[in-house]
C-alpha cells in the first residue's frame, strides 16, 4: 500500500471514492488539522453563497449581517453529523472513533465546498441562460460528496452496503433530534435571560424610586 503525506492522502481519498478511505483506515492516515481547515472553508463557503453570489442568480434579503445562521449551516451542522454518527454507530457496533468520523467526513466535503466557490465566481461572469453550467457543477460536486460520505462511513465502521445505508439514515434522524433539542435549549436560555433581565430592571427601578 502507498506511503503518502497527509496532503496526498486528502487527494487520494477524494479522487478514489471507493478505496481511498479504506486505504486511509489501514494506514491510519488522516489529519485532524486538515479536517479543521476544511470545515473552516465550509463555513466561509456558506457565507460566500449567502452574501457574495451574483445578484442575477441569488438575492439576499438580509439587511444586516448575522453570523449565527452561517455557523449553524456549516460548523454546527457538521458537528451534529459527527456526534450523531458516532452515537448511532456505537449502537450498531461500528469500529470508527469520533476523530476518524470527523476527519473522513471533512475530507468527503471537499467536492461540495469546491463547487460552492466555483459557482460563486461563475455567478459574476455567466448570464441566466448559462445557469445550466452552474447547475451541472453543483450536481457533480454534491453527488461526489454524497458518494464520498457513504464510502467514508462504510470504511471507518467496516460496514456492509445495507448496514451503511441504515447507519446514514439513522444518523440523519439523530441529527434532527439533536437540532430540535438544541433549538429548545436555546429558547429556554433566552426565556430565562429575559426573565432575569426583567427582574433586574424592576429592582433597579424600585431602588431608584
Amino acid at each position: 500500500m502507498m506511503d503518502l503525506t497527509q496532503k496526498q492522502w486528502v487527494k487520494h481519498a477524494v479522487t478514489h471514492p471507493f478505496e481511498g478511505f479504506e486505504d486511509m483506515r489501514w494506514k491510519k492516515a488522516g489529519s485532524l488539522k486538515i479536517a479543521g481547515l476544511i470545515v473552516l472553508l465550509f463555513f466561509f463557503a456558506t457565507i460566500a453563497y449567502g452574501r457574495l453570489y451574483g445578484f442575477q442568480f441569488y438575492v439576499s434579503y438580509d439587511k444586516t449581517f448575522n453570523i449565527i445562521p452561517y455557523l449553524v449551516k456549516s460548523i454546527v451542522l457538521f458537528a451534529t453529523w459527527v456526534v450523531g454518527n458516532w452515537a448511532v454507530c456505537t449502537l450498531f457496533d461500528g469500529e470508527g472513533t469520533m476523530k476518524n468520523i470527523c476527519v473522513y467526513s471533512a475530507y468527503a466535503l471537499i467536492p461540495y465546498i469546491a463547487q460552492i466557490y466555483i459557482n460563486v465566481i461563475l455567478s459574476h461572469f455567466l448570464i441566466r441562460d448559462e445557469y445550466i453550467f452552474m447547475q451541472a457543477i453543483e450536481i457533480i460536486g454534491t453527488g461526489w460528496t454524497v458518494i464520498l460520505i457513504f464510502s467514508a462511513i462504510k470504511a471507518v465502521h467496516q460496514y456492509s452496503f445495507l448496514k451503511t445505508v441504515g447507519a446514514v439514515v439513522a444518523t440523519v434522524v439523530a441529527m434532527l433530534i439533536m437540532l430540535f433539542l438544541l433549538v429548545l435549549l436555546l429558547s429556554l436560555i433566552q426565556q430565562v435571560w429575559v426573565f432575569i433581565l426583567s427582574i433586574y430592571t424592576e429592582l433597579s427601578y424600585r431602588i431608584r424610586v
